[in-house]
């Protein structure tokens, strides 16, 4: 099965939630729903900044530890973007439903989930961003993220990785830049040493920057010119919402 590597995305078709989002690339799709600011609990509520609350639902079955990572991540993230003291006693509730994984081609069956919760993590983090300004909830700063794999043969770094290289890689990385150019997230699993740690972190900056980077005239690589500049594309979505 050949996996779609461009994004797509529609936003506020869900008509009960404040903000909504659905977006889609390689082979995942998220549905993401946000309400807010709205009141918090008594028991949930601090009287200095609102409360982020990120639920995050698989495709199939109940969520367990790696769906509570996910959240725990993404919740991280959302805060450092939210200017939460500027809300104090509200709550903003992020839900995130998947509702496609996709399938490796040589196995001919859904990727399982436990092995890693890294690919997923994109997805999410675009349709939670997406469904925030659909809901026009106010950002710092607009963020794009991204997964990298260091594969085995020739220590290669691959932007957007497929489920085959995924398996065949001995590291998996997905960051996160603010539209400052400023490194909001970095989440790494395997065997990496600290030079392949720091070429990832300037890799992803390139992937996840490309618009900074063409406005001030820098030079990129041809893997991060082949790659979507995901700032420009959430730029358009909402454009094409104000028109």
């Amino acid at each position: 099965m050949t996996l779609n590597s461009n994004p797509q995305a529609r936003i506020s078709h869900l008509p009960r939630a404040d903000g909504s989002a659905t977006f889609s690339r390689g082979g995942y799709c998220v549905v993401a729903a946000v309400n807010g600011p709205i009141e918090v609990q008594r028991r949930d509520e601090n009287p200095f900044e609102s409360v982020v609350d990120v639920v995050v639902r698989p495709a199939a079955g109940v969520g367990g530890t790696g769906e509570r990572q996910l959240e725990n991540i993404l919740r991280s993230a959302l805060r450092q973007l939210i200017p939460v003291k500027n809300l104090p006693r509200c709550l903003i509730q992020v839900t995130l439903q998947v509702t496609e994984t996709p399938q490796n081609d040589y196995a001919n069956s859904k990727v399982v989930q436990a092995q890693s919760s890294l690919p997923l993590l994109p997805a999410l983090f675009h349709s939670a961003i997406l469904a925030l300004l659909s809901a026009a909830v106010p950002l710092k700063a607009i963020a794009t993220c991204a997964t990298l794999a260091v594969v085995r043969k020739g220590d290669k770094i691959i932007a957007d990785p497929s489920p085959l290289e995924i398996d065949q890689s001995k590291s998996l990385h997905v960051v996160i830049f603010t539209s400052q150019n400023d490194l909001l997230l970095l989440e790494s699993e395997g065997t990496f040493s600290m030079a392949e740690w720091d070429e990832v972190i300037n890799k992803g900056q390139s992937v996840c920057s490309q618009h900074r980077q063409a406005e001030l005239g820098v030079a990129m690589d041809d893997d991060s010119q082949d790659a979507t500049d995901m700032q420009q594309f959430i730029r358009t979505v909402m454009e094409s919402k104000a028109a």
